[in-house]
Order: structure tokens, then sequence, then C-alpha cells
């Protein structure tokens, strides 16, 4: 994916109206031991709703669905 589709993707998942099942927003920290665990459920739900994948997006917060930034870089730290 390029620059301009993960745009275009950020935005059409921003664009919903709320968490889902399949989508997660988190804005900064999550606890590394539970990362696998959860990215699976998330996988589960969207498998059983027919969705194609499921999104876990850093950096936005939940309410507002705003672009907040974070510090998480998904390797071991």
């Amino acid at each position: 994916m390029n620059t301009q589709e993960l745009t275009a993707l950020l935005d059409r998942l921003r664009a919903e109206p709320h968490e889902t099942e399949w989508l997660e927003f988190k804005a900064n920290r999550f606890e590394p031991q539970a990362l696998g665990e959860y990215l699976s459920a998330l996988a589960n739900s969207a498998c059983i709703l027919g969705k194609p994948c499921a999104d876990l997006v850093f950096g936005i917060e939940d309410s507002s669905h705003a672009v907040v930034g974070t510090s998480f870089s998904g390797s071991a730290e």
C-alpha cells in the first residue's frame, strides 16, 4: 500500500461512528503481553462477522477519532 492508499484507509476507519468488534483505536500505550491475544480476538471477530480483516489503529483517540499520535513502536522494548 502506498501513502495515498493508507491515508484513504485511515480516513475510512476514522469515519466509522464508533469502534466495533473488528475495529479498535488506541491513543498510545498497549501492554505488549496482551497484544497478540488482542489482535487474535479482533481477527476472529472480523471473521465471524464476514469482514476481510480487522484493524487496530494506534495514534487515534477512541471517542473523537482525532489523530493524536503515539509512542507505540510495535517492537520489543
